[in-house]
């Protein structure tokens, strides 16, 4: 698989850079909304990600993210690495959580690169927290993540994250009470 910072690099010669096509001259966005099979593979990459969140998988999980993988969350200001991911992020919140669910079938946006090896896609989602005595609360937020690929032949991998609580929801969950 091709490093993170080799796919960057070779999308922002392909013209993504500020607006700049092949010819170097500024043109409109070659960004584009996903082509149908690849919005259905970010959606179904975030309906597993989402199943294994609630599930408190995170073996299986790791295996939808980079190991270059950098993130931003409720707990850490920028994670880089999966290894920090898993265990400086999702270690502290999904044990403590609930009812996860990201809501792919009505907020999902995706745009893809043009050459269709990086895309970004941003889901809403919704769980359940738990103040400290136990008592339940709606925790909804929402995510953004990066995806790559180094051929349109294989599945996405995520490279970033970006996942944030809806404004006014407590930061902090407790777990559920035994």
């Amino acid at each position: 698989m091709l490093s993170l910072q080799r796919l960057l690099s070779r999308s922002l010669r392909h013209g993504l850079r500020e607006g700049r096509g092949l010819s170097g001259k500024r043109e409109p966005s070659t960004w584009k909304s996903a082509m149908a099979d690849d919005r259905s593979a970010i959606k179904l990459w975030f309906d597993r990600w989402g199943s294994q969140v609630a599930a408190k998988d995170f073996k299986s999980a790791r295996k939808l993210f980079s190991d270059e993988a950098l993130g931003f969350g409720t707990w850490m200001d920028f994670v880089e690495g999966l290894d920090a991911l898993e265990s400086r992020q999702w270690q502290s919140i999904w044990p403590t959580i609930s009812n996860f669910h990201h809501r792919t079938d009505d907020s999902l946006q995706v745009t893809v690169s043009p050459d269709r090896l990086m895309a970004v896609g941003l889901v809403l989602w919704t769980s359940k927290g738990f103040d400290a005595d136990g008592t339940s609360f709606e925790r909804p937020g929402r995510t953004t993540a990066v995806f790559t690929r180094a051929a349109t032949t294989e599945e996405w991998s995520c490279v970033h994250t970006h996942v944030s609580l809806a404004r006014g929801v407590p930061q902090q969950s407790f777990g559920q009470s035994e």
